[in-house]
């Protein structure tokens, strides 16, 4: 039994290592942007949000687009949605669409529940390897897409992003 006990302890503090270690880099990834050509265009989906409405990226044209690719397991994830949850608010009124696309692998209700505990107030989807494949890949959580009122991905940033970052690239796409 005591040894059962170590090896649950050292898996535990293995857990917490790897958990403090991946949100740390992805908070030193903080403000890297992999800038992405203004012509590309982003491609089109087709998902489910979380009550099984069909939501398509036909349905954002002309807005501009926080499009963010996330799971509930992630801590920098979790860290940046209050912030878009704030853009959502300010922004929705000048043509601002937040959209999340969760990478969990957890059961729908599982993602249901923690977007209602978190008052997510912009739709979330569950992706789908079709969407993954159409962004190139998702290499890593959060994956953060820009996109103009023309559809092109205008930044692409990977891990933890300041919310001031984001929130000058959108004041400046939703300027007149």
């Amino acid at each position: 039994m005591k040894k059962l006990q170590t090896v649950y302890t050292a898996i535990s503090i293995a857990l917490v290592s790897l958990t403090t270690f991946l949100f740390n880099s992805s908070v030193s990834l903080a403000g890297e942007t992999n800038q992405v050509e203004s012509t590309k265009l982003a491609p089109s989906w087709e998902l489910a949000d979380l009550e099984g409405k069909t939501i398509r990226s036909t349905d954002f044209k002309g807005k501009v687009v926080v499009l963010d690719f996330w799971a509930t397991w992630c801590p920098p994830c979790r860290a940046e949605i209050p912030d878009f949850i704030a853009l959502q608010k300010k922004y929705a009124a000048r043509g601002l669409a937040v959209i999340g696309v969760s990478v969990d692998q957890a059961s729908l209700k599982t993602v249901k529940l923690f977007a209602e505990k978190n008052d997510i107030n912009y739709p979330v989807m569950i992706a789908d390897n079709k969407i993954v494949d159409s962004f190139g890949g998702i290499d890593g959580l959060p994956t953060t897409f820009i996109i103009d009122r023309n559809g092109n991905i205008v930044k692409q940033h990977l891990g933890f992003t300041p919310p001031n970052t984001i929130e000058k690239e959108v004041k400046a796409l939703l300027a007149p």
